[in-house]
């Protein structure tokens, strides 16, 4: 996927139905994406059913591209098939599985960062310029749809440093972590996307600067602050399930 094509996929909605006159290849793609929106806006919650002709009717496709685009996300763990019951979306991550995500990202991403300020081109330094400036526009948005739109966006901006850094396997491994996902699927807080707007700037700046050390750094910081957020979010609700059993 080019640079256009991944920044032009960040942009897609999280909502409503898909534009009509695409291939098959592509609709099955804008399902997916559009799907994959609804996850991380908790529009599809957690544990609930999700069946192929009730996506048909609500995005306005035909059953194909559903199945394909469901199928895609089965095989990369995002939902779950229910033998003659359609698919299921898993539960929330646990606390073990953040954290061993955590420590992948730690190893991986820094080291992207470095590379992609040795070898990223003008056009993806523009790029990411582009991806901070839609995000910016989503910051602190009401609504779980604009949070979840956001958090297409860093999805995309993270995978945008790790192609620019030219290292195809780094950017496989990341993609499927699906980290991005899980964690804006564990809570709505605006406070998240205004911390991680500054952070972000900070990389692409040493990025920018031609600037290997700062950039890996910078990624560093972010991905361990990003994982202080989140971690209280599992205190929270580990400290209201303590309650809940002593009630």
């Amino acid at each position: 996927m080019d640079d256009e094509a991944m920044i032009a996929r960040g942009r897609r909605a999280v909502t409503g139905g898909i534009p009509p006159g695409r291939s098959g290849g592509r609709l099955a793609d804008e399902v997916y994406d559009t799907l994959l929106g609804q996850l991380m806006s908790l529009r599809i919650e957690p544990g609930s059913r999700v069946t192929i002709d009730v996506l048909a009717r609500e995005l306005g496709v035909s059953q194909t591209p559903i199945r394909d685009a469901l199928n895609r996300m089965e095989a990369e763990g995002l939902v779950v098939r229910v033998p003659h019951a359609g698919y299921r979306i898993p539960p929330q991550i646990t606390r073990h599985r953040f954290e061993d995500m955590l420590e992948v990202r730690l190893l991986l991403e820094p080291a992207a960062a470095r590379r992609s300020a040795e070898r990223a081109s003008l056009e993806q330094v523009a790029g990411l310029r582009r991806m901070l400036e839609e995000m910016a526009e989503l910051e602190g948005g009401n609504g779980p749809m604009a949070y979840g739109a956001f958090g297409l966006r860093d999805a995309a901006f993270h995978d945008l440093v790790a192609l620019s850094a030219e290292n195809q396997v780094i950017r496989e491994a990341l993609a499927r972590l699906h980290s991005h996902v899980h964690l804006f699927r564990l809570h709505h807080d605006t406070q998240v996307t205004h911390l991680a707007m500054a952070e972000h700037e900070d990389i692409v700046a040493a990025i920018a600067a031609r600037d290997p050390d700062a950039a890996a750094y910078a990624m560093r910081r972010h991905i361990l602050r990003s994982g202080e957020r989140f971690r209280r979010l599992f205190d929270e609700i580990e400290d209201a399930d303590g309650v809940a059993v002593e009630a």
